[in-house]
């Protein structure tokens, strides 16, 4: 819920994040329903992305 809430403040589509960091913008739905859990170097990875602290996305 936090990484959906922080890509909204942060204007982007699941589209986008996933395009900015090499992912599938399936893995980034799945984890933002809580389906899946990010691996850490994802999160570091997203939370660039996002131009927020990891702290934000792991709190």
């Amino acid at each position: 819920m936090r990484l959906a809430e922080a890509r909204r403040a942060a204007g982007l589509s699941q589209d986008q994040v996933a395009d900015r960091i090499g992912m599938e913008r399936r893995s980034i739905q799945r984890y933002e329903r809580g389906e899946r859990d990010p691996r850490f170097t994802d999160l570091v990875r997203i939370a660039d992305a996002l131009g927020v602290p990891l702290s934000e996305l792991v709190r």
